[in-house]
């Protein structure tokens, strides 16, 4: 029998400022306490963290995990293994989920308990164009792939299911080297094995992903990266290759800022989605060299 509800499984890396905001967001659920528990998985920071969990102990049922830097794949994995709940709900240090967040998952939970339930992400730096940009892509592939049809992708910064079945379906494929695809294989092995996945935008988290423009290129440069892991991970899984998006994909994607009214920043905000697909195919491309490189050169990542 499950001691709680929910366990929210937090993965970190580097960031205790973040964390603390984040944890200071959880004492703020409407959900009753004993409800759910917490479990902080340090994925080898520099610094130990037990100075910024200890002020929030008292208030939440909360645990910290430490682990060799292996990423937030594996660290996710370490969570959901001392996780007491019925259901895991993942999220991330730079998120703050709102009062009602776990009350939102519970009531899709209810209504379809064997689902993956996603959330709803904002952007909680709107005066940064980078981070808007960044979460405008994530709302646009929301509205591509789970408004308009049947749901099938959702980000690991926002979702939940029940306990019994991400174990059932072995946890996150820990060969993704980043936090970048880890996701997307998750959700498309969960459909593959009949698995419904449920929408639940009023279960919010603001994110406060903070972008430079030389940041902003790494993350969707390691996005492709990770497409490239998933493109070859769900290869060997499915015996069959990933369908290519259609052109009007991209054309959607580009025009999607000015669809949203995005007045003065519209065109801008176009130019970075184009600047996110460029270094996202930059980044499959390397990451396939890498993979076929010889052994003599730089090691290859083990997706």
């Amino acid at each position: 029998m499950a001691s709680y509800v929910f366990s929210v499984v937090i993965p970190t890396y580097n960031r205790p400022e973040r964390l603390a905001s984040c944890l200071l967001s959880l004492t703020r659920l409407s959900y009753p306490r004993d409800g759910f528990e917490v479990i902080v998985v340090d994925d080898g920071s520099a610094q130990p963290l037990a100075a910024t969990v200890e002020p929030f102990e008292a208030v939440l049922n909360l645990t910290l995990l430490r682990q060799v830097n292996s990423g937030p794949a594996k660290a996710r994995n370490a969570g959901a293994a001392r996780a007491q709940g019925q259901y895991l709900v993942f999220t991330d240090d730079d998120c703050q989920p709102h009062p009602s967040w776990l009350n939102a998952l519970a009531a899709q939970l209810d209504q379809q308990p064997l689902a993956l339930v996603g959330g709803h992400t904002l952007n909680a730096l709107p005066d940064n164009v980078f981070s808007t940009a960044s979460q405008l892509l994530i709302d646009y592939l929301y509205d591509y792939y789970n408004s308009r049809r049947a749901p099938s992708f959702f980000a690991s910064n926002n979702f939940a299911m029940a306990a019994e079945q991400f174990r059932q379906l072995g946890g996150f494929d820990t060969s993704f080297p980043l936090a970048a695809g880890e996701d997307r294989e998750f959700c498309d092995r969960w459909l593959q094995h009949g698995f419904p996945m449920a929408y639940a935008p009023e279960a919010r988290v603001d994110h406060s992903h903070h972008l430079s423009l030389r940041r902003f290129w790494r993350q969707h440069f390691n996005y492709g990266r990770g497409a490239y892991c998933f493109h070859r991970v769900r290869s060997r899984r499915a015996a069959a290759q990933v369908k290519v998006e259609p052109l009007e994909f991209y054309w959607q994607l580009l025009t999607y800022p000015l669809v949203r009214r995005f007045q003065v920043q519209g065109m801008l905000l176009s130019g970075l989605l184009l600047m996110s697909q460029v270094a996202n195919v930059v980044g499959f491309f390397w990451e396939r060299r890498q993979q076929k490189a010889p052994p003599a050169s730089a090691p290859a990542a083990p997706c």
